[in-house]
């Protein structure tokens, strides 16, 4: 298949990349050449205002894919065929989808001046996703199927690579347990603490855990291993290791035989990743510290990584992450509040707006976390769970990537959380249990 353009820029060619990726059998090449163009035997479409006969495929583009650098783009969303979509032009698509695709893939409005929230991010309300309401929604799939639907149309016989639905759960370990391994300094001031608030029923619960007459209420790794072996399911494992625990970072500490055991077994069993630490973030030579100490415990090179408390600023924290050897990244995502940042449920390699080039980097954009449903939503475990199924049901039948992210803290014992851990089991035995049936 050809692509008729009047010049290849790296923004045109990343977004073809991914189209080949998510969409056809055969590679899609793009040519500058006209006369070549206008020969070719086979489906052919033409991103330009070139005018040609109406076997060819037509896709008006407007300036963003041509342009260099980076400045606010004037965007006005429609309506088509039931979604929403923006860079309107005419073509046999009412839109310039490969352009509108390009700039929520990229995440182009994060590098033009924008609000942080209260922890210093990009701030979700900035979104065109939240303020045009399709949040909920990964709209670029749904755009793709538009895109394949038309295609059908014009040429039958074209065949689309095939794509199967993948239910991916993923942890994030800040903290290990609750009460266990602390040392007697922070011991000592949880138990201050709990006097002092007349917290008794936890004075209670710490004492029996330590004593060793009760399981720390973190501590739910046994049962969440049962519950992947019964739906036949591989996690992904994050773990937060920073040296010091100050301010956001409170892991076990990594002199624990126990954290280390624990690492090394998540290691040996599933798919382990780096959870940088917030401190990290203000100083990158943590970032390869924290990836080293964690290579040499388990014992396997470290290639994944998702951020603390999805901490990161484009370009500057992914252009760390692929210096320090992070191949995949799992932060695309809000920490603030369910749904799709990039608009997406597949994986895509990151692009660097800044120096206009492809990366080495795979994003695998996440769409649920079970700490913003409680801490940020202000949702009940019912509420949270209608919101995990409907981004389920979405998200099978487009045949895309479904990440969600839990905490053994919220799926554990601990009284606060009640609820919560009788919802995920409900979500696994109802739900993903039947994903490895439905292929």
């Amino acid at each position: 298949m050809l692509l008729f353009s009047y010049t290849i820029t790296p923004r045109l060619q990343y977004v073809v990349d991914f189209l080949n990726k998510e969409l056809f059998e055969t590679t899609v090449t793009i040519t500058t050449d006209l006369h070549h163009f206008q020969t070719a035997v086979g489906p052919r479409i033409n991103y330009s205002s070139e005018p040609f006969d109406a076997e060819v495929f037509s896709v008006r583009p407007v300036r963003l894919l041509f342009e260099k650098g980076i400045r606010p783009q004037d965007i006005h969303c429609f309506t088509s065929q039931g979604r929403t979509a923006f860079f309107a032009s005419e073509g046999d698509l009412p839109f310039d989808l490969l352009a509108a695709t390009f700039y929520v893939l990229s995440r182009y409005e994060e590098y033009l001046p924008h609000d942080k929230d209260e922890y210093g991010r990009y701030a979700h309300t900035n979104s065109l996703a939240f303020r045009e309401g399709f949040l909920d929604q990964p709209l670029v799939n749904y755009w793709l199927l538009q895109f394949k639907q038309a295609l059908l149309q014009r040429f039958p016989n074209l065949t689309f690579s095939k794509k199967n639905f993948k239910c991916i759960l993923s942890y994030d370990i800040d903290i290990a347990w609750s009460y266990l391994h602390k040392g007697f300094v922070r011991t000592a001031g949880g138990f201050a603490r709990s006097v002092i608030k007349g917290q008794w029923t936890e004075v209670k619960d710490r004492w029996n855990v330590l004593r060793g007459l009760q399981k720390d209420p973190y501590d739910c790794f046994e049962w969440l291993d049962a519950l992947h072996l019964y739906c036949r399911l591989r996690p992904y494992y994050f773990f937060l290791v920073a040296r010091k625990q100050v301010g956001y970072d409170k892991n076990t500490p990594t002199d624990v035989k126990a954290f280390r055991q624990l690492i090394e077994y998540y290691s040996n069993t599933y798919k382990t990743g780096i959870h940088p630490s917030w401190q990290s973030g203000d100083d990158p030579d943590l970032l390869v510290e924290e990836k080293e100490w964690l290579e040499v415990v388990a014992d396997t090179p470290i290639t994944r990584s998702r951020q603390h408390y999805i901490r990161f600023e484009l370009p500057d924290t992914y252009r760390l992450l692929v210096k320090a050897g992070i191949e995949k990244d799992f932060s695309m995502g809000y920490g603030s509040i369910n749904g799709f940042r990039a608009s997406v449920c597949s994986s895509f390699v990151w692009y660097d707006l800044n120096l206009e080039q492809s990366t080495s980097l795979v994003l695998y954009p996440f769409c649920f976390m079970d700490a913003n449903s409680y801490y940020e939503q202000k949702d009940t475990p019912q509420q949270a769970y209608a919101e995990l199924v409907l981004y389920h049901e979405q998200i099978r039948k487009l045949n895309g990537m479904m990440i969600s992210i839990w905490h053994n803290s919220i799926l554990g014992t601990d009284r606060r959380f009640a609820g919560w851990r009788e919802m995920f089991e409900l979500f696994m035995r109802e739900t993903v249990y039947w994903d490895a049936y439905s292929d």
